[in-house]
C-alpha cells in the first residue's frame, strides 16, 4: 500500500516536471506567448469608418455588414493562413507598395495580391490563372507579361505587379471606381459592364454578381482590416518572426545558346534552387537564347560575369566529350538504362519532352562516366 502511494507520488512529480519543461521548450527567456486571443464575436465588431481605396464601405447597411462579417469570420477561422499572410507580407508588400506609390495608385490595392494568391508566386487556379496577381494568360500577355515554355512572368513579383497596376488603371478609367475596378479584376470588365447595364446600377454593393465576385471586395477588405492591426486579432509577432525582405542584385546575361541555370547558380556562388526562388518566372532548367535580367543573391554580382564566362566555356567543352549518337533500335529508356542514368535527367540534359521521338544519328548529351568509352562517341 505504502509502495503504491510512493509510486503515485513519484509519477505525479515526473508528470509535473515534464509539463513544466514542455511549457518552456523554445522559450529560453521563459517568455511564453499568451494562448488567449479575441473571440470571433469580438473580432467582427467593426467600429468607426471603413474604406477601400478611399471609397466607403457603408457598414450602416445591414446587408453590407453581414457580407463583411462572413469574410472576416472565414478568414479568422483559418489562423495558420493569416499567420502566413503576415509573415510573407514583410517579404513582398514593401515591393508592391513601392510600385503602387511610384504610379500614384491607392495603397489598398496591395491587399488584392493577398486575396488573389496569399503572396505565393506559383499558385494556380482551376481556371488556369497563375502567380501573385492570378493573371489569365491572355490578360497577362495583353499587359506585357511573357508567358511561354521558357518563362512565365506572372510569377515575377515586379513584372506581374506592374502589369496589375496597368490593368487596374484601365479598369478605373472604365468604371470610375476602385471598388468596381477590383470587382472587374475578379470577373472581367465585360461581365461587370453587362450586369451593371442589365440591373441599372453602378454600385458594387448593390449589384447582383457571381457569388465569388460578391465576396471578392470583402475578402480584400478583410485582409486590410487584419493586416492593419494584427494585434487586435491575437496575432503577436516579433520582428524575427517575419520572413526577411528579398535581398538581391540584378544582372544582365547574354546567352548565345541555351544555358543551364546551374551555371548561373555556380557563377553566383549559390545553388540551383536559390536562383529559381529569386526568379520564379524561369521555367525548367535552362535559359533560352537571348538577353535576360536575372536576380542573384546580394553580394555575388562582383566577378559574376568572369566566372560565368569561364563556366560556360567549360560546359561547352565538356559537352563535346559527352555526346552519344543514337543507333538503330535505341529509345530513351534503353539509353538511360545503358548508361545507368534516370530517364528524367536524360530528358532534362537534352531539353526533350517525355514523348519526343529520337532517330538514328541524333546526338544526345549524357553526363555519365561510361560515355567516353562508347565507340559511337564523336569527339
Amino acid at each position: 500500500m505504502v509502495e503504491s502511494i510512493i509510486r503515485n507520488i513519484v509519477l505525479t512529480c515526473l508528470i509535473i516536471m515534464v509539463l513544466t519543461a514542455a511549457d518552456s521548450w523554445g522559450q529560453p527567456d521563459h517568455e511564453i506567448e499568451p494562448s488567449q486571443f479575441p473571440s470571433l464575436m469580438t473580432s467582427i465588431r467593426a467600429n468607426g469608418s471603413l474604406d477601400f481605396c478611399g471609397e466607403p464601405v457603408v457598414l450602416e447597411e445591414q446587408e453590407i455588414r453581414e457580407r463583411l462579417e462572413k469574410e472576416l469570420l472565414l478568414t479568422l477561422w483559418d489562423r495558420p493562413q493569416v499567420i502566413l499572410w503576415i509573415k510573407r507580407s514583410a517579404r513582398y508588400l514593401p515591393l508592391i507598395e513601392a510600385l503602387l506609390k511610384e504610379q500614384h495608385m491607392p495603397d489598398d490595392l496591395k491587399y488584392m495580391a493577398i486575396a488573389e494568391s496569399a503572396l505565393r508566386p506559383h499558385v494556380g487556379s482551376p481556371k488556369k490563372a497563375i502567380g501573385f496577381w492570378q493573371f489569365m494568360a491572355a490578360t497577362g500577355r495583353k499587359y506585357g507579361l511573357k508567358i511561354d515554355s521558357e518563362k512565365d512572368e506572372r510569377r515575377n513579383i515586379f513584372k506581374s505587379t506592374q502589369a496589375a497596376i496597368m490593368y487596374l488603371k484601365d479598369l478605373y478609367d472604365l468604371f470610375g471606381s476602385w471598388t468596381l475596378a477590383a470587382a472587374a479584376y475578379n470577373m472581367g470588365e465585360e461581365g461587370l459592364q453587362a450586369e451593371m447595364l442589365a440591373q441599372k446600377t453602378n454600385n458594387y454593393y448593390r449589384t447582383y454578381l457571381p457569388l465569388e465576385t460578391q465576396r471578392y471586395v470583402f475578402r480584400v477588405v478583410s485582409a486590410k482590416i487584419i493586416l492593419t492591426n494584427p494585434e487586435k486579432y491575437g496575432f503577436q509577432f516579433k520582428q524575427e518572426d517575419l520572413y526577411p525582405p528579398l535581398t538581391f542584385e540584378r544582372i544582365t546575361i547574354e546567352c548565345f545558346q541555351e544555358t543551364p541555370i546551374l551555371i548561373i547558380a555556380q557563377a553566383a556562388d549559390t545553388h540551383f534552387k536559390r536562383i529559381k526562388d529569386l526568379n520564379p518566372e524561369i521555367r525548367g532548367h535552362f535559359l533560352a537564347v537571348g538577353t535576360h535580367s536575372i536576380l542573384i543573391p546580394e553580394g555575388s554580382a562582383q566577378g559574376f560575369h568572369t566566372r560565368f564566362k569561364a563556366l560556360v566555356d567549360q560546359w561547352l567543352a565538356e559537352r563535346k566529350e559527352r555526346i552519344y549518337v543514337v543507333k538503330e533500335g535505341d529509345n530513351l529508356t534503353t539509353i538511360a538504362e545503358r548508361f545507368n542514368v534516370p530517364l528524367p535527367v536524360l530528358v532534362i540534359w537534352n531539353r526533350l519532352g517525355q514523348k519526343k521521338y529520337i532517330h538514328p544519328g541524333d546526338r544526345l548529351v549524357i553526363y555519365s562516366p561510361e560515355i567516353k568509352t562508347e565507340p559511337d562517341v564523336q569527339e
